[in-house]
This record gives structure tokens, C-alpha cells and sequence, in this order.
């Protein structure tokens, strides 16, 4: 079992963050795969097609993605933990990635290489250069797959954290972490479990923990840059939601609440603001609010207080509403 070990100052000190460079590490990794998830079933036919034609291009591109799609290990040169907060630039993060030294990447892919659950050999690392190499095809993803999708998949993010920054001043961080992933969890006073695989612990240094919330992956990782600095990169709640060809809310709700109302209900499948919820439904905030006001009243929805936002989500009884209407 591999634990992240951390002083009460580190906890004190441990943040959220965003990731470009982890949404489209993510992205490509989808792409690279037949897709298993309905939700991203649109965006994934947009984009496979002319992604793997790149791949089929170049066998360094090809190999790499294949590897990262198919090992336990991802190579540490393109995971290091974001250092911009929930203003992390894609550039400032490429950057490492361009001045990794040849040495460093052929180190980190042989580890890939060696804890991957298919068989994969390195000959198409040739050349040189190959930190630069690695950037290119990042840069390219984002430009070509991801950008366009990232301001409404930030939205999701930042709802994301919204939602855990709520549990985390009400209830402490062993509340703001359930359910980021199957196997991490808080053990004792002063860790967190990260995998139940064998490994030796992690120290978190006194700069504290990051956590980085990602759309396009159902997986977890662990990103690492010596001596102590540790970044959980981890599902975002809610982002099978952010379908671009979702439905409509289902006529029966419509009818039992009316379809403003029901409109409402459904968007909060992932938790928003009064002003979020104004914005993708193309209502006035004064029309939203009473739609709001109502089904809080209703036991539907509840709020929670974030700062000077107010995060609004379903209650247990506004989930089993919608989903009975919906089947």
C-alpha cells in the first residue's frame, strides 16, 4: 500500500489546482483506445480519426501514446505537478517537458516500458531531442483536440473544486477527498492512501499536496517532481455531463415541474452557481433564482456556501426525481 505522508503544515498548505497538460495527457490516452464511455462518444468521433492519422505519421508519437495508454508508470517528464494553481498556463507547463534531457525521458519511457501490462519495446526512440518531440505532440493535441472543449470543460473543474472546497471547510479534507477515486483514501491523521499496490511511501514537503481535478479520464495518477512535491490528479465529479449532444430534459419531469425548473434540476447533476446555471441555460439570473428558490423549498436542491458563492447541488431526492423521469 503506498501512502502520501503529510505534516500538519503540508495539510494546512495542500491547494487545488488545474492542469491543461493532465487534461490533454488524458485526452490523448482516450483517443488512442476504443471508446467505452457513452458520454464521450461526440467528441471522441470528431477527433480519433485525424488524431490517429497523426499517430500512423510518426512512429515516435505512436509509440509514446501507446505506451502511456498501456503502463502503470507514467513517465514522470510529462506528469510534474502544475505550478500555476487554478491559473496554470498550458505553456508554462510545456516547458519542462521541451528541456527534458534525452537521458531523463530514456530513463522514464524503460520504466513505463517496465511496468506496462502489454508488450512494448523502444525502437522507435531514435533520434534525439526527444523532450522537444514529446512537446510538440502535446501542443498539437491541445490545439487540435482539446482547446476548443476547454472552457467548458474548466467550468466542470472549477465546479468540481467548488463542490470539494465546500466539504473541505465544512467537514476537513477526509470529506473533500471521498470519492475522487476507488483507492485513494485518508488513513489515520496523516496520510492518504493512493494505491494498494506495493511501494514505498511518499513525504509531501511543507508547500503541501495538490489535487487536479481532470475531464477526460476515469483513471488516477500520481504526479511526482523531487524531492516533495505531489500532485493527485483524479476524475472530475459530474463529467459524464459534459456531453456536448446531451438531451433534453425529459417531458415527464417537464410536465410534473415545468420545464424551466426541470431544465435546472438536470444542469445540477454537477454542482453550479446561480450565475453558472444563468449562463448554459440562457435564462435571466432572476428567473434562475426562482427556480432555484423553488425547488430548494421542494427538498430537491441545497446550497452550500463557498466564499461569497453560493454552489447550489441535488439533494437525494432531487437525484431519484430526475433519474425516475429520465428512464
Amino acid at each position: 500500500m503506498v501512502l502520501l505522508r503529510l505534516s500538519s503544515l503540508a495539510l494546512s498548505r495542500s491547494r487545488f489546482a488545474l492542469s491543461p497538460l493532465a487534461e490533454t495527457l488524458g485526452s490523448m490516452s482516450v483517443l488512442t483506445k476504443p471508446c467505452s464511455d457513452p458520454w464521450l462518444l461526440p467528441w471522441y468521433t470528431r477527433h480519433h480519426d485525424a488524431f490517429r492519422a497523426v499517430l500512423d505519421a510518426d512512429p515516435f508519437a505512436k509509440g509514446l501514446v501507446e505506451l502511456i495508454g498501456s503502463t502503470k508508470y507514467l513517465p514522470g517528464y510529462i506528469t510534474l505537478p502544475p505550478s500555476g494553481g487554478m491559473r496554470t498556463a498550458f505553456a508554462d507547463e510545456l516547458a519542462p517537458v521541451v528541456a527534458a534531457r534525452d537521458e531523463a525521458v530514456s530513463a522514464d519511457l524503460e520504466a513505463a516500458v517496465a511496468h506496462s501490462w502489454q508488450r512494448h519495446d523502444l525502437r522507435w526512440l531514435t533520434g534525439h531531442g526527444w523532450g522537444a518531440r514529446t512537446a510538440d505532440l502535446f501542443r498539437y493535441t491541445w490545439h487540435t483536440h482539446v482547446v476548443a472543449d476547454w472552457p467548458r470543460r474548466r467550468a466542470l473543474l472549477e465546479r468540481d473544486v467548488s463542490y470539494r472546497a465546500g466539504l473541505l471547510a465544512a467537514y476537513g479534507w477526509p470529506r473533500a477527498l471521498q470519492q475522487m477515486n476507488r483507492r485513494s483514501a485518508w488513513v489515520g491523521t496523516d496520510a492518504i492512501r493512493f494505491s494498494h499496490q506495493p511501494g514505498p511511501d511518499r513525504v509531501v514537503g511543507e508547500d503541501g499536496m495538490l489535487f487536479v481535478p481532470v475531464c477526460v479520464t476515469s483513471g488516477t495518477w500520481l504526479s511526482e517532481e523531487p524531492p516533495d512535491r505531489y500532485a493527485l490528479v483524479y476524475p472530475a465529479r459530474g463529467a459524464a455531463a459534459v456531453d456536448p449532444g446531451r438531451r433534453e430534459p425529459a417531458r415527464a419531469l417537464e410536465r410534473l415541474i415545468g420545464t424551466g425548473r426541470a431544465a435546472v434540476l438536470h444542469e445540477l447533476a454537477r454542482p453550479a452557481t446561480s450565475t453558472e446555471l444563468a449562463g448554459r441555460l440562457g435564462q435571466s439570473l432572476g428567473t434562475v433564482g426562482g427556480h432555484l428558490a423553488v425547488l430548494r423549498d421542494a427538498d430537491l436542491i441545497a446550497g452550500t456556501r463557498v466564499g461569497r458563492r453560493v454552489v447550489y447541488r441535488r439533494t437525494e431526492a432531487g437525484d431519484l426525481l430526475a433519474g425516475q423521469c429520465t428512464a
